[in-house]
């Protein structure tokens, strides 16, 4: 039966970082940052639903999405964003249905994802590895990759949900990460012999 495990955590925690070694590893992982991109490109079906929603200007007459227009019409207002979210989240959900059932013969796969409980992906989802990191670190991460300011940091981090586990995957730059994910993938290797 396939399995498939989320890692999850805030703007800036490393979800990244564990996902480039876990596919070191041969496993699977799926980016729903990344696959979001390009379904919004790429889907005509989101594209009628975001016309059909937010009218003329968000969708060109050449197919692709004003992004800059998207967002103004969204930013601020919880009404809008939500209509985008019920639009795009389904679609990115049905991916990767379709990409696990691609994987399925791998016996597990792993979803990257910072909006587990958003989009509702957490319903999918057997298990959730978060992965965490101090304030001041996840913000001197974002600001150097992003070139945002520190003030557009942590409103981007004060915007965005937050969960806590008692195990988390710490990348803080001083705890070794690769002994944290070989102990999950050697707990998880046990559970499935069960």
């Amino acid at each position: 039966m396939m399995r498939i495990i989320a890692i999850t955590g805030g703007i800036g925690s490393g979800k990244s970082v564990v996902s480039t070694v876990l596919r070191k590893l041969g496993y699977a992982v799926y980016d729903c940052d990344s696959r979001a991109k390009c379904l919004m490109a790429e889907s005509e079906e989101i594209h009628r639903e975001l016309q059909e929603a937010f009218g003329t200007g968000v969708v060109g007459a050449d197919g692709t999405i004003n992004s800059q227009e998207l967002a103004r019409r969204v930013f601020g207002d919880a009404e809008a964003l939500a209509r985008l979210n019920g639009i795009v989240h389904p679609c990115v959900r049905r991916d990767v249905m379709r990409w696990a059932e691609a994987h399925a013969e791998r016996g597990v796969a792993f979803v990257e994802t910072a909006i587990l409980h958003e989009s509702r992906m957490d319903e999918m989802v057997d298990e959730e590895w978060q992965v965490t990191a101090p304030l001041s670190v996840r913000v001197e991460r974002v600001m150097k990759r992003n070139g945002m300011s520190e003030a557009d940091v942590l409103a981007r981090i004060g915007s965005q949900s937050s969960y806590t586990t008692d195990d988390p995957i710490v990348n803080d730059g001083c705890e070794a990460l690769l002994p944290q994910i070989m102990q999950r993938l050697g707990q998880m290797n046990e559970q499935s012999k069960c």
